[in-house]
C-alpha cells in the first residue's frame, strides 16, 4: 500500500506524536509499504535521516490548553496540496490529531483516498479546556464525514471525539520499541547504595512535581539517604528548584534536557520512576518506556494513566495531591523488595502488548479494511 502519515507538529522536535509516526513509518517501510511523512516544515534546519517526509507549510508556536507550546502548520496551502495529492496518489491517509489546525483539515477536505484518523489527546476538565472544546467544535465536527475509520490511543482521547460523534471507535494503544529501552544484562546486577526516585518529562503544573517534592520531603524524614533525579526542563523549573529548598529537601538534583543516551543510562540505573501528572494525559508512553527498561514505575491516577496501569499495575496508581499516602507508596515500592520483585516479572510481561510491531499490525488491519471497501465500493 501507498500510505501518507499526516503529522500536524514539528516532525524535527521531539513528541509523543512525533516520535509514534517515525516509529510507525519505519516498521511499515520494513513490512514492504511505501510510506510518506506528511507535516510542516519547520521552522529550524531538518537533519534529513533518510526518511521520506513531505513538507507542506511553516510551524508556528501556539500555546495548547496545557500549558505547552507546539508547533503546528497555520498556512493555507491548498494548490501546494492539491498538487501533492495528485501526484502521490495514496492508497491511506492516516491523520494523527487531525483537530490540530490546519494542516490535516485542508487535507481531509480534498483527499479523494480512504482516510483513517488516531485520536491522541485528551482535554483537560478545566473551564479554559471547556472554552477550546467549544471553539474547535465548528471546526472539527465537519471533519468528521472525510474520515472512513476512527482510531484514538485511549478511552480518553476518545471521549471527546464521541461528543461530537456516534460513531465506532477502535482503541489503539501507542506504542514502544521495547528492544531499545531492555535493560543490558549487565545492569540488572543490584547496586548498593541509596535508593533513587527518577522523575522524566517537562517541568510544568499539570505534570504534578510540586507534589512529588512534598511527598519526597516527606519520605526523606524517614529515609535520609533516598535520593530524587528530575531530569526535564519547563516554565515552573526555578519555581521548583526554590521549593525544593523551602522544604529543606537533601540529595535532589535538577538536570535540565537529557538526551536520548542519558535517557536510557538514567532509567537503567534509578530504582523508581514517578509520572505524578494530575490531569492532560490521555496516555503514558513514558510509564511503558520505564517499565521495558525494568524500572519500578509509580503514575499519578489520570484517566490515561489509568488506562495504562491495569491488573498489578494498579498498585502503583496514586492521587498526588495525597502527600501521605504519595508519599507511603513510594516508600513501599522502593524498599519491599519482594513486592518489587512481583511487579518487574508483572511488567515485563505486560509491556510486550505495546512492542511497535504488535501495534501497526492493528494499524495495518484497519487500513486494509478501509482499502477493501473502497474497492468494493468502486
Amino acid at each position: 500500500m501507498k500510505i501518507g502519515l499526516v503529522c500536524p507538529y514539528n516532525i524535527a522536535k521531539g513528541g509523543g506524536v512525533q516520535e509514534i509516526v517515525k516509529a510507525m513509518q519505519t516498521e511499515l517501510v520494513r513490512r514492504g509499504h511505501d510510506v510518506a511523512i506528511i507535516t510542516p516544515q519547520p521552522r529550524e534546519s531538518y537533519v534529513d535521516d533518510g526518511r521520506r517526509v513531505i513538507f507542506l507549510g511553516s510551524a508556528a508556536d501556539f500555546k495548547t490548553p496545557l500549558n505547552t507550546t507546539a508547533q503546528f502548520s497555520a498556512s493555507m496551502l491548498t494548490d501546494e496540496i492539491d498538487t501533492m495529492l495528485e501526484h502521490e496518489k495514496f492508497d491511506v491517509l492516516h491523520f494523527h490529531e487531525p483537530w490540530v489546525p490546519v494542516l490535516s483539515r485542508q487535507i481531509l477536505s480534498r483527499s479523494n483516498t480512504m482516510n483513517v484518523a488516531t485520536f491522541h489527546a485528551k482535554l483537560p476538565e478545566t473551564m479554559v479546556s471547556r472554552t477550546m472544546a467549544k471553539v474547535i467544535t465548528p471546526y472539527t465536527k465537519p471533519l468528521l464525514r472525510h474520515i472512513d475509520a476512527f482510531t484514538a490511543v485511549s478511552e480518553a482521547a476518545a471521549e471527546y471525539l464521541l461528543t461530537l460523534a456516534n460513531v465506532p471507535v477502535e482503541i489503539i494503544p501507542n506504542g514502544i520499541d521495547l528492544k531499545h529501552f531492555k535493560k543490558p544484562a549487565a545492569n540488572n546486577v543490584p547496586t548498593k547504595g541509596p535508593k533513587t526516585v527518577l522523575y522524566m518529562g517537562r517541568l510544568e503544573g499539570r505534570k504534578g512535581v510540586k507534589y512529588l517534592l512534598r511527598a519526597f520531603a516527606e519520605l526523606q524524614a524517614r529515609e535520609p539517604d533516598v535520593r530524587l533525579i528530575l531530569a526535564g526542563d519547563g516554565v515552573d523549573r526555578e519555581k521548583l528548584e526554590l521549593q525544593a529548598q523551602e522544604l529543606g529537601l537533601r540529595n535532589v538534583e535538577f538536570l535540565g534536557y537529557v538526551d536520548e543516551a542519558t535517557k536510557k543510562q538514567l532509567l537503567h540505573t534509578a530504582d523508581l520512576f514517578c509520572a505524578p501528572a494530575i490531569y492532560g494525559e490521555s496516555f503514558g508512553i513514558v510509564l511503558l518506556e520505564a517499565m521495558a527498561s525494568g524500572l519500578v514505575t509509580i503514575a499519578g491516577d489520570n484517566p490515561g494513566y489509568t488506562s495504562v496501569m491495569q491488573g498489578l499495575g494498579k498498585l502503583s496508581l496514586v492521587n498526588p495531591k495525597d502527600t501521605s499516602q504519595f508519599a507511603h507508596r513510594l516508600q513501599l515500592l522502593l524498599f519491599d523488595e519482594d513486592l518489587r520483585v512481583l511487579w518487574k516479572k508483572w511488567a515485563k510481561e505486560y509491556v510486550r502488548q505495546f512492542d511497535y510491531p504488535k501495534i501497526v499490525d492493528r494499524y495495518e488491519a484497519v487500513y486494509k479494511t478501509v482499502v477493501g471497501k473502497a474497492k468494493r465500493g468502486a
